[in-house]
């Protein structure tokens, strides 16, 4: 379990996922979760595996997902290197939950030497100021679909 001050970061686990993809609602749920980004986050999920999706949760209350797109793969340069992705409900932003659950999922890896990087649309200013604050700087440029492509690199 990956835990900061305010939020708790876990894995989900195979009732919750399936509670997801069949629409059940749970009372931990926050009336906006889940959201399309969240369900797609689910397809990627892999039961017990620390590199797939894991909840964003304040108190019990579940506000988004947050999590890894498979385990690393060695990159052009021989690092081991993955993809992060993250969201929130609406009403979740503007607290800096989303750079809280980074840093800590972020802070749990480098002690693996393993490199992150992340997509986001160029008109997303708050996924951009997110992944400023925790370290994304190098910008690799753009995908097909017109996300830019952000790495962090390892402290």
């Amino acid at each position: 379990m990956i835990a900061t001050e305010r939020l708790r970061l876990p894995l989900l686990d195979a009732a919750v996922v399936a509670d997801l993809r069949a629409g059940a609602r749970r009372p931990q749920f926050h009336p906006d979760f889940p959201r399309p980004d969240d369900l797609d986050a689910i397809s990627m999920w892999r039961e017990g595996d620390p590199w797939s999706v894991r909840a964003i949760v304040r108190g019990v209350t579940a506000l988004g997902t947050i999590g890894f797109f498979g385990a690393p793969e060695p990159a052009d340069d021989d690092v081991p290197e993955t993809e992060v992705g993250f969201g929130l409900v609406d009403e979740a932003q503007g607290w800096g939950f989303a750079t809280e659950a980074l840093t800590a999922l972020l802070d749990h890896v480098d002690a693996l030497g393993v490199r992150v990087r992340a997509r986001t649309r160029p008109e997303n200013a708050r996924s951009l100021r997110v992944l400023a604050k925790t370290g994304f700087t190098a910008l690799r440029g753009a995908d097909d679909d017109g996300h830019l492509v952000m790495a962090r690199s390892l402290p």
